[in-house]
């Protein structure tokens, strides 16, 4: 790994704002931040669940005969829409188009139509094969084009309720059935900026459907009792999962409890809600605590990414510079809106990239398809915009004459300039990123024959909504409680959280302790995602720790200096004249008891430092070195290259491996990852044909994380751990493309699509 400091210059260290207390450079987990659930969750009477999945892409249930199951042995419950007239069916955080289980008619090969609740999951699958359904099959469409021909099978008739998370400013008038959501974004004379272009370039970019291959399965355990209803599972969102179920089951936020343990990795993948409402339901109707744990290839139905199309324009002068974009990205939502609407959103600002275009307008569409439902996929629009933005500035550079690199120089946002009229200020130095990414390929050097170099460069508007808020308690003996409602899914935040309340208290580190993600304990949060929480999750732990200090430095003046003169603050308590007080001595003679404790609170909001949107740029680089094997299409990576542009590094080892990780999951995407449906069923959804990259397609890696200091986050953060997997696709193409001569505009790059692309061009 190599680091940056706020010069520019690379360094081995950068001196931590949070003090020595706090070893930055100790990678390891030493906080883990759990609930009182961990390990193998279970209830006192839990029964466990299995579904019914329709086998068609698009059917009628004409008749469900659950008659035989009913009375299988072990069988506790069996429960269909018919069974849930007290329960609303329909769910969705952007759309309300999702039914818990299927209502008259199957979307997609795999919805769920019956739920079998039984002692064992033995007795629950032998129940599942006494189940007789009468479909009727009906014509189904797969791709974006096609469903919004004239005459496509409609996958909805009729509209959905908008969502409270729709992502959409205002309603849109929807002029075809299978036209989900529909996004723009706009600025400048288009008409202008092409009219008089030295050159112009329009094309066709695909990037495909992928699965974010967590770990971990979706699970997920529900109870009602007295109390109301209780949720354990394995999500991204505690408090909109609470919101959700409580007013799908008709009760108060306050009687919905969402209990989220460590996760075994999300990515996306288990972001909003899925599998919450369907597993409450099952234990309404069982009156028993129900566990359902999906298989990987039903983890792999419950969110895939949304395959995109980007018809792209762009205008250029003679030198290089950008004259205007115009766009038309198709998504494909799947069956349910789920997330679509805000990938779409996102897809828009991000096909802008860090570059200063003074016409654009994009235009993204999400498309209804009959095929499973879409999730936030990595990035969340940025790789599928990237790819194109990214390879349609290679090709300028090629028909210009001009180097990719210096093209790109020339159009970058300078630091505080806007992308867009009321974007924030970019703050970073993309120009000192662009050297240091140059450098480190080796772009100017001698490179062996047959070998092609490429690089790309993404930017996002990361960051979400600033709505968070913590709670730090300062313990009588100085032991700290940190309650955040952040998840932790293997990405470090209950570490990097403790590492920023340590700091700011004076606490060692192993005094520390987070608890995360229970809504009966933790207070709200808008969830873990966007590269959101050591930013902005920690500057509400900031906030918390630092009313803790108010509170006790008043305590202090209270007790040992009526009379003057003031408190003098330092890492773990006051002075007042020569006498030292630690925060624990402060509380326990404050309370007079030898006890006690003070609770910090801590909240952001659109105010002050965080009022402008984004929150911060998620900006990231990258370069590849590859060689193609032109009698097999095979693409091998030889050195990968990132710079990713953080503001702080907290923990230097959890953040370098986030950025590896992402630009893995960018490799996977960019030369075998994709989903692949034929006659409406998805063909490689298992553990053996769906192709991840495995330990011996690492390719030598390096990892730059440039540390200025200029995020809004405390001490300078901003976000990490997405950045880098954005411009891995374009970068893995651009560098094909100096190797053979072949441009690849559909990701994957894959052995058999590089293969045709070589035929093609002899």
């Amino acid at each position: 790994m190599n680091r940056m400091g706020e010069d520019g210059g690379l360094v081995d260290d950068v001196p931590s704002p949070i003090g020595e207390s706090v070893p930055r450079r100790d990678g390891v987990a030493k906080v883990t931040g759990r609930t009182q659930y961990t390990g193998d969750l279970s209830l006192p009477g839990m029964c466990h669940a299995r579904l019914l999945r329709s086998p068609y892409p698009h059917a009628r249930i004409r008749s469900i005969d659950t008659a035989a199951a009913r009375r299988a042995p072990g069988v506790v419950a069996v429960v269909t829409a018919a069974d849930l007239p007290d329960v609303k069916l329909f769910f969705g955080h952007a759309v309300r188009d999702h039914p818990l289980i299927a209502v008259d008619t199957a979307r997609y090969a795999g919805e769920p139509v019956v739920g079998v609740v039984a002692e064992t999951l033995l007795q629950a699958d032998q129940a599942l094969e006494l189940i007789e359904v009468d479909y009727e099959a009906l014509p189904f469409v797969t791709d974006v084009e096609a469903a919004l021909a004239v005459g496509a099978p409609a996958v909805h008739p009729e509209a959905a309720e908008r969502g409270v998370y729709s992502g959409q400013s205002e309603d849109i008038l929807v002029a075809h059935p299978n036209l989900c959501t529909r996004t723009d974004h706009a600025w400048g004379n288009l008409d202008e900026a092409f009219e008089d272009a030295a050159l112009v370039l329009e094309d066709t970019y695909e990037y495909p459907m992928a699965y974010a291959y967590a770990m971990e399965p979706y699970t997920t355990l529900a109870t009602f009792d007295e109390g109301g209803l209780m949720v354990i599972t394995a999500a991204q969102h505690p408090s909109i999962i609470q919101a959700e179920l409580a007013r799908c089951f008709g009760l108060p936020m306050s009687s919905v409890r969402v209990v989220i343990p460590a996760v075994g990795g999300a990515f996306g993948s288990k972001d909003y809600i899925k599998l919450e409402p369907l597993v409450a339901a099952l234990a309404l109707r069982a009156h028993r605590p129900v566990r359902l744990a999906l298989s990987v290839e039903e983890s792999i139905l419950t969110g895939k990414s949304v395959s995109t199309r980007i018809r792209l324009r762009s205008a250029f002068n003679g030198d290089g510079t950008i004259r205007g974009r115009e766009a038309t990205i198709l998504l494909n939502a799947g069956a349910y809106a789920e997330n679509a609407p805000r990938v779409g959103g996102r897809a828009t600002r991000r096909l802008a990239g860090p570059y200063r275009i003074p016409a654009l307008n994009v235009e993204a569409l999400s498309v209804y398809t009959h095929t499973s439902p879409n999730a936030s996929y990595r990035g969340l629009g940025a790789p599928q915009a990237v790819f194109a933005g990214e390879s349609q500035l290679d090709e300028a550079a090629e028909r210009l004459r001009i180097d990719p690199i210096e093209l790109r120089r020339r159009n970058l946002l300078a630091r505080d300039e806007r992308a867009w009229p009321d974007a924030r200020g970019m703050d970073a130095d993309l120009q000192a990123d662009l050297r240091l990414l140059s450098e480190a390929i080796g772009w100017d050097d001698e490179h062996p024959s047959g070998r092609g170099l490429g690089i790309g460069i993404g930017s996002s508007d990361a960051g979400a909504e600033p709505t968070s808020s913590a709670i730090v308690r300062v313990l009588s003996d100085g032991s700290v409680l940190v309650q955040t409602g952040s998840t932790e899914f293997g990405q470090g935040a209950a570490t990097v959280l403790a590492q920023i309340a340590a700091g700011e208290l004076g606490a060692p580190l192993d005094r520390v302790r987070v608890f995360h993600s229970d809504t009966a304990t933790s207070p709200y949060d808008r969830g873990t995602g966007a590269s959101r929480t050591t930013a902005i999750m920690g500057l509400a732990i900031q906030r918390a720790a630092m009313d803790a200090r108010t509170q006790m430095v008043g305590w202090a003046r209270e007790l040992y200096a009526l009379d003057g003169p003031d408190p003098v603050e330092h890492r773990d308590g006051v002075t007042v004249r020569d006498d030292s007080y630690t925060w624990s001595r402060i509380i326990q003679d404050w309370f007079a008891a030898g006890a006690g404790e003070v609770i910090g609170r801590g909240y952001v909001r659109r105010d002050g430092p965080t009022s402008e949107l984004p929150l911060f740029w998620e900006t990231a680089m990258a370069g590849l070195e590859v060689s193609v094997d032109e009698e097999t299409g095979e693409v091998t990576p030889h050195r990968m290259i990132t710079v990713a542009d953080i503001g702080l590094a907290v923990n230097p080892q959890m953040a370098e491996g986030q950025d590896r990780g992402a630009a893995m999951m960018g490799l996977g995407v960019a030369i075998r990852e994709e989903l692949v449906y034929e006659d409406g069923t998805l063909q490689n959804g298992n553990l053996f044909d769906y192709r991840v990259p495995r330990t011996t397609d690492l390719p030598e890696m390096t990892s730059i994380l440039a540390e200025r200091r200029d995020g809004v986050g405390p001490y300078g953060i901003k976000g990490a751990g997405e950045g880098s997997l954005n411009p891995i696709a374009p970068a893995l193409a651009n560098a094909v493309f100096r190797a053979t001569g072949v441009r690849m505009r559909t990701a994957p790059l894959s052995p058999e699509r590089v293969w045709r692309a070589l035929r093609d061009r002899q």
